[in-house]
């Protein structure tokens, strides 16, 4: 994970300081990628430690379809609180996903049988950000679209990030598509290979300088690894997914800008 450390200290070194929707403001650069060998380890940050039960929580909600979010209450996942209005965080993620535009399209299973019979298409993609629905949602996606590429028996996907809090969100997104990449190649009898992230506005909130800076002072420890027991994509528990021999630095505070 040391390109994450990389991305974050150029930012913090050549950050442009900007205003934002939140009123925080942030050292930001446009246009930056980070690519992870899921060969080489599952891509779970270790310079300060992750709640992974969230990263899993978070990805079954999300191929459930569900907008409502009582399934992440009741696992004790509080990471769309802020957002939901009545419990309900609109036609985001999920929704998109498994019924896009209301109009009954379901882009996984669609996308899973693309891969299992053309796996050369060029149209593996799943879109999250709808514009027709924006209006709808109490947070347009910033994980904004997804491709799949297949090649020599692996399969690799490619996320177009449209904005990226680099301290608290970033490494939670690079988890749970990292993870999703994972459960699709299983599910088409695919190995997992490369995760590649574009990012549109790479940001750092200024509240988190202190703590980016901490972070990036650490040296990353080795990678961990997952076990996973095959399932039907849409029924998985979090027993089934299990996080092997992750060895991480302190865990490090920092407050999220609504």
């Amino acid at each position: 994970m040391k390109n994450y450390l990389t991305l974050a200290n150029k930012i913090l070194v050549n950050g442009n300081e900007r205003s934002d929707r939140t009123g925080t403001g942030t050292l930001s650069l446009f246009g930056e990628q980070l690519k992870f060998n899921l060969e080489d380890g599952f891509p779970l940050i270790t310079t300060k430690k992750m709640f992974f039960k969230g990263i899993i929580g978070e990805l079954i909600w999300m191929l459930s379809g569900e907008t409502n979010i009582k399934f992440l209450q009741d696992n004790n996942i509080h990471i769309w609180d802020a957002w939901s209005k009545n419990n309900d965080v609109g036609k985001v993620y999920g929704y998109q996903w498994r019924n896009f535009n209301g109009q009954n399209i379901d882009q996984i299973k669609n996308v899973i049988e693309s891969i299992k019979n053309y796996p050369t298409s060029r149209r593996h993609l799943v879109v999250s950000y709808n514009p027709a629905q924006i209006n709808e949602m109490s947070l347009p996606p910033c994980p904004s679209f997804f491709q799949f590429y297949v090649n020599n028996n692996k399969l690799s996907l490619h996320l177009y990030q449209r904005s990226a809090d680099l301290f608290l969100g970033v490494p939670f997104d690079i988890a749970v598509y990292a993870l999703l990449l994972n459960l699709i190649a299983l599910e088409c009898g695919l190995l997992p290979f490369e995760l590649i992230i574009s990012y549109g506005d790479t940001h750092i909130y200024l509240n988190h300088i202190e703590q980016m800076k901490k972070q990036v002072s650490r040296e990353p420890y080795k990678l961990p690894n997952i076990g996973i027991k095959k399932k039907d994509i849409f029924n998985y528990t979090f027993e089934d997914i299990q996080l092997i021999d992750y060895k991480f630095h302190n865990k490090i505070n920092g407050e999220i800008s609504i």
